[in-house]
């Protein structure tokens, strides 16, 4: 599959009272075409603040030392405001993580939707309308002409969710950020428009990013996942190879903090310790101290970067986990 999105070593600070926040320190990975591509890690690792540089939505405070950002060659974090305008909500959408908060609450769904659109085709309104109905409706949303007269706070969380999601799809994008998408939703409902997204991103032939801290989704949706740490990325791989031979003592970790049905028996392994302060990151692996398989030479030789170690299997750790640990 040909590549749409190429993130090199991506490197994003904050200034904020208390010292400079490093948020991502070196981040690299390749999206292709029709892939959905999984982001995962626990609260604090960087996941938003990736999704935002991508689409050049980072606040005043951010600032980028160092990286790249490549959407179809173009490097996006030097590209001009009317490039990112063109390509933004047409090209590239991006979906927030708490819809209620991100919909205008003054402004029906309908005049939302249309903007979308009429910001990016010069097409009548009443085929721009014509789009909305048709969007609502591929989403499941009942009543679609109804819904396009509503405004947000009259609509439940899953509904605002859906309108999110036709937002950032009427316009048939390549590239779908989908950040947290479902979170603060039942998983019913979740399931539901997880489903939606993954056949329709496929009719559309369109490549997601998906971005959460839920490893049954990962399972559930991923053609390739990546392993977030601290800003960094600990482990990326296949989606089946990463859950049946996780190689970062992370990875490995959070895997052995999921229940399993197939075996009601197993007993959770929490993981210990806290992630570091983003503000003094030490110069060793991030992961140090929570790891149990560190050695000497983590303690004593900088940061380790992913190396590739077979099959497009890639892990930065001097002493990965083995197949049989």
């Amino acid at each position: 599959m040909a590549e749409i999105l190429k993130v090199e070593n991506l490197h994003v600070h904050f200034e904020t009272s208390a010292g400079q926040v490093k948020a991502l320190n070196g981040v690299s990975f390749v999206q292709e075409e029709d892939q959905i591509f999984c982001l995962v890690g626990e609260s604090g690792a960087g996941k938003s603040t990736l999704a935002l540089a991508i689409m050049g939505l980072l606040p005043q405070n951010a600032s980028v030392p160092a990286g790249r950002v490549l959407f179809d060659g173009v490097d996006l974090l030097r590209a001009g405001t009317g490039h990112l305008r063109r390509i933004r909500g047409k090209e590239i959408s991006l979906v927030f993580q708490d819809a209620q908060a991100a919909l205008n609450p003054v402004q029906t769904v309908g005049s939302q939707l249309e903007e979308v659109i009429l910001a990016h085709q010069d097409i009548p309104t009443r085929v721009a309308t014509t789009m909305c109905l048709e969007i609502l409706r591929e989403l499941g949303l009942p009543e679609p002409q109804r819904i396009m007269k509503e405004y947000p706070f009259s609509l439940s969380g899953g509904m605002c969710q859906r309108v999110m999601l036709a937002i950032a799809l009427v316009l048939r994008p390549r590239l779908l950020i989908a950040d947290e998408a479902t979170s603060g939703l039942d998983v019913t409902l979740q399931a539901e428009i997880l489903e939606r997204l993954k056949s329709l991103c496929k009719d559309l032939h369109s490549a997601i990013l998906l971005i959460t801290h839920d490893m049954g989704i990962v399972a559930h949706m991923a053609d390739e996942v990546g392993v977030l740490y601290a800003g960094t990325l600990a482990e990326s791989a296949e989606v089946i190879p990463l859950f049946k031979e996780p190689r970062h003592p992370y990875t490995w970790a959070l895997l052995q903090a999921l229940p399993r049905l197939d075996d009601v028996d197993k007993k959770l392994a929490p993981l210990p310790g806290v992630p570091p302060d983003m503000i003094n990151l030490p110069e060793q692996c991030p992961f140090l101290p929570r790891c149990q398989k560190a050695t000497a030479k983590c303690r004593l030789d900088r940061r380790p970067f992913l190396e590739d170690i077979g099959s497009g299997h890639r892990v930065a750790c001097y002493n990965p986990v083995l197949a049989l640990d």
